[in-house]
């Protein structure tokens, strides 16, 4: 099983969580965020950190048509 499909599964299982608990999925992502954000600090420099967030949140745009996926 890969890490995506594991963390798939995970987050899958704790939307679901969250739903029956009444708890929003705002919620839940903002602090799962903090939680891998933590966890990038164990063995990241806080500027990769930062460049791996920039990144994701300047290609998270489903319609936006990326650069580095042209051939």
């Amino acid at each position: 099983m890969s890490a995506s499909e594991i963390a798939h599964r995970h987050f899958a299982a704790a939307v679901a969580e969250a739903e029956s608990a009444s708890e929003g999925t705002d919620s839940l992502c903002r602090a799962l965020l903090g939680l891998v954000v933590s966890k990038y600090l164990e063995n990241r420099a806080v500027a990769d950190v930062q460049s791996e967030l920039r990144f994701v949140a300047d290609n998270c745009d489903p319609d936006t048509d990326f650069s580095f996926l042209r051939t």
